[in-house]
């Protein structure tokens, strides 16, 4: 019985892999680079399902998963692949890091991922493109195991496809495509069904640091710190689902 059960618990745990704390960070120096940074925190929903399972379950070796590790986005990707990329994909592929941060019996979740853009161009490069190159990255091996083989890292990046930026010195422009969004719920609508029956919370946080102060900012959900050099948008996926424009900024700096 147990045998049967615990292919069950990890597909499971693979399906939460959209109920996750989403937080986007971005750094802009005086020298135009800027560090941007994703964490996706499953922690809430990994605890969730930890208290739906025995002692006896939690106490087998699949249980005992942990890991901490970080992996360079070009080392992932297999030498056939290498082969066949561009300069500018070699340099964003070498410039990001992808960290993983794994307790089950902790319920502990984490995973993040760092690029250091040079300028406006190489942070919008970055931004358009991530998800095309996580897709030929062998990132599932960061996060699986002999017993996880469901867990894959790349799902949680690759909802990072819907939106249509524009940056460049002086802007900050992000606008979500509505037909890549409407497709991204479709594959993934069982996923934040379950979530909402659980009553797990998938917040989304937005923050944004600037060197200099921001001259407009089109979102009125947006907040503006008093200095006017940081934004915050804080939201959920609930309200994101029923009106997508909420994540839209445009922002003059």
């Amino acid at each position: 019985m147990r045998k049967l059960y615990l292919p069950v618990v990890f597909l499971m745990l693979a399906c939460f892999t959209s109920c996750v704390d989403v937080e986007e960070h971005y750094d802009f120096k005086p020298d135009g680079s800027c560090k941007v940074a994703y964490s996706f925190d499953m922690s809430k929903a990994v605890s969730v399902l930890m208290n739906l399972m025995t002692d006896s379950v939690k106490a087998t070796p699949q249980f005992a998963i942990v890991k901490d590790t970080s992996l360079n986005f070009y080392s992932a990707l297999p030498d056939s692949t290498q082969q066949k990329m561009s300069p500018d994909e070699v340099n964003l592929a070498k410039s990001s890091n992808l960290s993983v941060k794994m307790n089950l019996q902790k319920s502990l979740m984490k995973i993040s991922i760092d690029h250091q853009a040079k300028n406006a161009a190489d942070l919008q490069y970055y931004l358009q493109n991530i998800s095309k190159i996580e897709s030929h990255s062998d990132l599932k091996a960061v996060t699986n195991n002999n017993n996880s083989k469901n867990f894959d890292a790349r799902q949680l990046i690759s909802g990072q496809d819907y939106y249509a930026y524009e940056v460049t010195p002086h802007k900050f422009y992000r606008i979500l495509d509505k037909a890549k969004f409407n497709a991204f719920l479709k594959k993934t609508q069982s996923t934040f069904a379950m979530a909402k029956a659980m009553l797990i919370e998938m917040p989304y946080k937005v923050i944004l640091n600037f060197a200099k102060p921001v001259k407009k900012i089109s979102n009125p959900k947006a907040i503006l710190s008093a200095d006017r050099k940081r934004v915050t948008l804080q939201t959920n996926m609930d309200e994101i689902i029923k009106n997508p424009s909420v994540m839209n900024l445009k922002i003059d700096f």
